[in-house]
Order: C-alpha cells, then structure tokens, then sequence
C-alpha cells in the first residue's frame, strides 16, 4: 500500500483565498468584497449554484476565487477543487456557511486519484488547514485506502497481497495479527478453503486484535467481517464476459471493514476490535467446489453448494462463525454480495440487514448525518425455508429466483449466534462514473456512518456480552 500523501498543509508561503458561498449568502460576501472583484462577480453572473467557480482577478493576475455551494450541505461539492484550481497551489478557505472539516474530507476525497500505473496530469491545489482536523483526515486517509485496494488489478491484489494488507494495518497500530492458511485454514476455516480451492493462489484468512489505550479486558469488542474474493470468475457457474469487467471490485467488503478498522484505530477509542477478513480467489480447476457439492463450515453446518457464484456468503459463513462465537457487542460484515440488492437499491445506496432494530437505527441516522447513506432490507423469516436441502443442513442459494440479498442475509443469519447483534451491509464499493469528491473507481461506502455511529456513541456498548469467553 502506499503511504497517504493528502493535499493538505499547516503552512505555506504563498496563499489565496478560497470563498465558498450558497445563494443566500451571496449579497453578504459581494458586500465584502474590494468593489473590483464584487464588479467582476456581477458582470460574470455568479449565481453560487453548486460547482460554480470563478477566479478572481488581482494586480498580480489571480487574488483568489470564490465557489458555489448551492443548497447542498454535504462534502462532496469541495471535491470539485482540487482538480479545478490552479495546480498545486495553496488555499485557505474562508469562513463561511459551511463546516470546516466536511470542508477538508470532501477536497481530499476529490483529490485521490489512482495513479500507481500513470503518471498524473496535474497535482492537485492544497488546502491549508487553519486548525485541527484529525478525524476527516483519518477518514480520507483510510477511504483512500480502500480506493487503493478495490481498484488494484487482480493480478497485483491476490490473496496473500490483500492478507499483506491486512496484517500491515494491524502491525501499524500495534494489534496482534493472524494469517491463517494451508492446513490449517482447512482445519479452521473449511468454507473458506472450500471457495479458494480451485485457485493457483491460495487462500488465507488474515486479520487482527486491537484495543484502544482506554480499554480494559471488560471494553466493548467490536468484531468486522469482510468478504475478500479478490476476483470472482464464478467458478463452474461461470459468470459471463461482461460480469467478469469488475469482479476485482469483489474484495470491496475486505477493504472495507479493515478501512472501518483503521478510521476506529487512529480515534483511539476505548473499545476492542477482532478484525477477519477471507481471503480467496473464485476459480476454476479441477479441484474447485462443484454444484451440488457439499462443503463443511466452522459452524458444523453442512452446505449443499446450489451455485458456484454464490461464494461469498460461503467465505463469510466461517468469520462470522468465529466473530460471533467470541461475544462481541457488535458484529458487522460488509460484501459486495448480491446483484439483487443492487436492482432494488441502485449502486449508491448499501442494503443494510440487522438483528437488532437501535443499532440499525443508529447506523441509518448517522449514515444520513454524514451524507454517507444506508437504507435497511428486512431479515424476512418467511423466506428461510428456501434455503432447506434434502442433502446438506441448507444450501448456499434459494430455490425460487426472488429476494436474492434478503435470502443471502438469511444464510449469514445461520453463521450468527442468536445473542450477537450483528450488521451485514451488501453493498456495491464502485462509482460508475466521475462525481465531485467520488471519482469513477473503487469507493468506501458505509464506512462514514458506521464509524459515526460508533464514535457517537449513539447505542450503550457496555454489557455483559464482554465477559471474557473461557
């Protein structure tokens, strides 16, 4: 992984000024103006509709420039300027209505750019940072992260370079680290073998312990779970061509968790955090996973395998077996699971499942504090049954062609003890096309509401699900 170089500063020499303005404060800032550059405003019809931007003129060419805000409150309208501000130069950003730190997250998050194969057209302008920003910073540094990781070619991302991954975000905040693989794997994790056993690379299940400094044997454990099939072919179920093009995306939930982790890490909170993250490559060969095979899981379940492209939920039917096993206060798993829950929802918009109804309340209110957004599918028990199978104690897809994301949740369900309260977010980790402050690429959704969620506090974390486990 790179080191995170974000486009910000505590000092330079040379500075001008940024003024980002909605309608509504547009007279104020004319009134505050060097009559010249309110005259220009005027004459150039500045109305401050979101993304407009005009540089002002000054004796020695450029004095500054001002930018519309419209009427969205979100971070993303200050990812246009990197890109669209003279290059490399320096600005300090005006007081206005708008929050600061919102402010700082939304220009390095338009700032990020992949850039590991070409060389970049352009550096991006720098903002100045006028006070203290960790936490949008921590946020940016760990979204980029997770850009990195979703958009790095198939070839170059593999189990054991996602593992590496892993482990190097564990190791950087001092947290214990596993890796987990060969026979071992197939003792500890057999649905993960399973999934990865048609691949010349081979699988591995790599994660973490951590806990804040704050943090006693009795502090909430937060366990992450994430879905890390680093390219998804399939296997026998083969996907077409087309549904091939991104399916190194497919590590997208992997990325995520461990990005939650690090936001979480670097705040330092008085919690403890089991991160586990599967590691595989869906492939074909003579020794993959056939349909209608039946595979062991950590659980002791046994799965009939309905369908080869059904992996995922076989990958983290292991983790969440041994997360929840391990009595968290909550457990959360992310994945780039379904198509279904992409048809109902759309790309932008994560399905979210929960067990329990404050902790999905929580997340949804922050989500949309944060302008990171969930919305919830029900855990529908009526659908359960279609799991059954007259060889396995279930299988890994329904018999009838509806509710594809409820039915997949349902099969994780299995995998989760009853008293866990658990998450489980399908969601899609790709822009399709280029937007302010989310270029077209891999993307970090659910990361923001969920580490708001927790930072805020909203839900009691102390109870007695954080007796040590003997």
């Amino acid at each position: 992984m790179r080191i995170v170089d974000l486009p910000c500063v505590t000092s330079a020499t040379e500075t001008w000024t940024l003024h980002a303005v909605r309608p509504s404060g547009q007279q104020q800032l004319l009134a505050s103006l060097p009559p010249a550059q309110a005259g220009f405003l005027r004459a150039a019809e500045f109305t401050a509709r979101s993304g407009e931007l005009l540089l002002l003129p000054g004796d020695g060419g450029i004095a500054g420039a001002v930018f519309g805000l419209g009427d969205d409150r979100s971070p993303y309208p200050f990812g246009e300027l990197p890109l669209r501000l003279p290059n490399g130069a320096a600005w300090r950003l005006a007081a206005g209505d708008h929050d600061a730190a919102s402010a700082v997250l939304g220009w390095c998050l338009g700032a990020y750019g992949f850039d590991r194969f070409k060389v970049p057209k352009r550096a991006p302008a720098r903002l100045l940072l006028t006070a203290p920003h960790a936490a949008p910073l921590a946020e940016a540094a760990a979204i980029w992260m997770v850009r990195d990781l979703v958009n790095m070619p198939a070839n170059l991302l593999g189990p054991a370079e996602l593992a590496d991954a892993v482990i190097a975000v564990g190791e950087s905040f001092g947290a214990e680290t596993m890796r987990v693989a060969d026979a071992a794997l197939a003792q500890s994790y057999p649905a993960v073998a399973a999934v990865g056993a048609g691949a010349a690379r081979a699988p591995v299940v790599a994660g973490f312990d951590w806990r804040g400094s704050g943090a006693g044997d009795a502090a909430p454990l937060i366990a992450l779970c994430g879905k890390g099939v680093c390219f998804d072919s399939g296997g026998y179920d083969i996907k077409p061509a087309d549904g091939m093009l991104r399916m190194k995306k497919d590590m997208g939930g992997a990325a995520t968790v461990l990005g939650i982790a690090q936001v979480l890490m670097a705040a330092d909170l008085p919690i403890r955090l089991m991160l586990r993250v599967g590691c595989v490559e869906n492939s074909i060969s003579g020794s993959a996973m056939r349909p209608l095979d039946v595979i062991a899981t950590r659980r002791g379940l046994t799965v009939e395998v309905g369908n080869t492209d059904a992996e995922g939920r076989l990958v983290l039917a292991d983790l969440l077996a041994e997360a929840s096993d391990a009595r968290p206060s909550l457990l959360i798993d992310c994945a780039t699971l379904t198509g279904a829950a992409r048809a109902a929802l759309g790309p932008d918009l994560p399905a979210m499942f929960a067990n329990e109804t404050a902790w999905a309340e929580a997340v949804a209110a922050a989500g949309t504090k944060v302008h990171d957004p969930v919305w919830r599918l029900p855990l529908w028990d009526g659908y359960d049954p279609w799991l059954d199978s007259r060889t396995a104690d279930l299988n890994n897809i329904a018999g009838k062609p509806f509710a594809g994301a409820i039915v997949a949740a349902l099969f994780l369900r299995r995998f989760v003890a009853a008293e866990t309260p658990w998450l489980h977010f399908d969601l899609y980790a790709w822009n399709d096309s280029t937007r302010p402050g989310r270029p077209e690429g891999g993307e970090a959704q659910v990361l923001r509401a969920v580490c708001s969620a927790l930072q805020s506090r909203h839900i009691p974390l102390q109870d007695d699900r954080n007796r040590a486990v003997t």
